[in-house]
């Protein structure tokens, strides 16, 4: 199999370059193996690809990575974690249960824009995770969703939200459709991540007004 050119972050900018080349190791090849996950597939990316785009030695990234395996779980579990978090933030904070639901349907839109290489990987290699690692992940997912739904349930029982579709319905279907961003967003399209984000949130809230 050929070996690809190497990549850099940016598009010829040399600084962005010699940016991406003083980042702690660890750091620049999940970034890199990131890029070229999303570009060729897993399947069709090789070790060799990512040292090589990375400027490193197999030996470094097996420092940090056992396989491309523990990579692709790392996407995940990267992105996952601060979405959790910043959900978890938002849960807890002051204002109805609209306003925390607005916060944080806003905040999956432009969190996932924001990394739109990792929610292009999730959506095309979970399942070529091994078992324990797919099932870790769905783990994460859940703990996830089960926050999102308990903001759309303190907005029925407050009779803010209508209840005819069940709030685990309604969670898997916006997310779902956040899940599918990865498929027609471009960064250089006309829309903003913010801009997606508030027709996205409008879209399920208008939904689920009583």
């Amino acid at each position: 199999m050929a070996v690809r050119p190497k990549e850099s972050a940016g598009a010829g900018s040399v600084n962005t370059v010699r940016t991406a080349a003083t980042r702690p190791v660890k750091e620049r090849l999940l970034r890199v193996a990131t890029r070229l996950f999303a570009r060729h597939g897993f399947e069709s990316t090789s070790v060799q690809d990512i040292v090589d785009a990375a400027g490193v030695t197999k030996g470094a990234m097996y420092h940090y990575y056992g396989s491309k395996d523990d990579l692709l779980y790392e996407v995940y579990h990267q992105l996952l974690t601060v979405q959790t978090t910043r959900l978890n933030e938002i849960v807890k904070s002051e204002g109805s249960a609209e306003d925390r639901l607005r916060a944080a349907a806003l905040d999956v839109v432009e969190s996932s824009l924001a990394n739109l290489d990792e929610l292009i990987v999730f959506f095309r290699s979970l399942h070529m995770l091994p078992e324990d690692r797919q099932t870790q992940v769905r783990a994460e997912r859940r703990a996830y969703q089960d926050q999102f739904k308990a903001l759309v349930e303190e907005g029925m029982v407050a009779g803010t939200f209508r209840t005819e579709v069940p709030a685990d319905i309604v969670v898997h279907f916006f997310l779902s459709t956040v899940n599918q961003l990865g498929a027609w967003y471009r960064p250089d399209g006309p829309l903003t991540p913010t801009q997606v984000g508030e027709q996205y949130t409008e879209l399920l809230l208008g939904g689920l007004r009583a």
